[in-house]
């Protein structure tokens, strides 16, 4: 059996004079998670699309589960599940009656009982999909991605308007999934998540994979040293006095603050060792300062992800 859930390579979609989708690669495997992260536009969702077959790519190659998603579509339709961001039900269509539905196009299906209960929708199990609320929408569309045992499935914003208690239900079902050898495939806007779930990590911008790999290697590379103190410190000599691979910046402190932030990343070898942090300290000494609120710590995926686009998640 391949390890490869999905495989893209050099993939191209244009939509006339724009470029969607620019020569990206990926791997998705089976049994973990993979999170595709880019900020709106960046052609997540065209990528996504191509892999389910819903769009031609103008070039490249996709496989999934090892098959053509267009070509082998009737193949591949009972072994992946899909997830649509939009909900993709009937509005008029009852909750308990649309699972028992989606269960009869399967060979093995979770029982709808079993997947209404698990999702806390027992109670709407009656209610049309339109006066269902946004997260119950979610919830049921989950339901019916899963409810066919597919050895890969697409969430494309699993837990977007979910409580936190439906949000932790969302990931320990994902992560269920990913223990049963399933490959997931999701798109998220939030961090938390894809740190959470993701094994791997893909971060998409303007069409292209910009980072590609698992939490601890994409924040590893980098770890930043923080304090506060006065503002406007000249730290020309100390940045002479830390490995080249160093920076300085300095930022807004804490609201209400009359102090300034300083963060000193460094991607030198050894990161920020005893040797590293004595030369901040020391220079904190000789020149008078009291660098309040010292502490080291890595980069997060937000950071990385930021530092990479340039932009926020969620920017329109």
């Amino acid at each position: 059996m391949e390890k490869a859930a999905v495989e893209a390579t050099d993939v191209v979609k244009r939509y006339g004079a724009a470029t969607a989708v620019d020569g990206l690669s990926f791997t998705a495997r089976r049994g973990a998670v993979t999170a595709l992260l880019g900020p709106n536009g960046a052609g997540k969702t065209s990528t996504i699309e191509i892999c389910e077959g819903f769009r031609f790519a103008d070039s490249g190659r996709v496989r999934v589960l090892g098959l053509d998603p267009v070509a082998d579509a009737s193949a591949l339709k009972p072994r992946v599940g899909v997830m649509p961001q939009l909900g993709g039900v009937p509005t008029g269509a009852r909750a308990g009656e649309w699972l028992r539905l989606m269960s009869a196009f399967h060979a093995r299906p979770i029982p709808p009982e079993t997947l209404l209960e698990r999702l806390g929708l027992q109670s709407a199990a009656a209610t049309p999909f339109r006066r269902l609320s946004g997260g119950q929408q979610q919830r049921l569309s989950l339901a019916a991605a899963v409810i066919g045992r597919p050895e890969l499935v697409f969430l494309d914003e699993p837990t977007a308007g979910l409580d936190p208690q439906a949000r932790r239900t969302t990931w320990e079902l994902v992560g269920e999934l990913r223990d049963a050898g399933v490959g997931v495939v999701l798109t998220t806007h939030y961090m938390e998540e894809a740190e959470r779930l993701a094994d791997h990590v893909v971060i998409i911008d303007r069409g292209r994979v910009v980072a590609d790999g698992s939490t601890d290697e994409l924040t590893a590379a980098q770890q930043e040293l923080r304090f506060d103190a006065a503002p406007g410190l000249d730290t020309e000599d100390l940045l002479a006095a830390l490995p080249t691979a160093s920076r300085i910046e300095a930022v807004p402190g804490e609201p209400g603050s009359a102090l300034s932030r300083y963060v000193i990343v460094t991607e030198a070898p050894g990161g920020l060792g005893p040797e590293f942090i004595a030369t901040v300290t020391t220079w904190c000494a000789a020149n008078g300062i009291l660098p309040e609120g010292l502490r080291v710590q890595r980069r997060t995926l937000e950071d990385v992800f930021l530092e990479l686009t340039g932009r926020e998640l969620r920017e329109s």
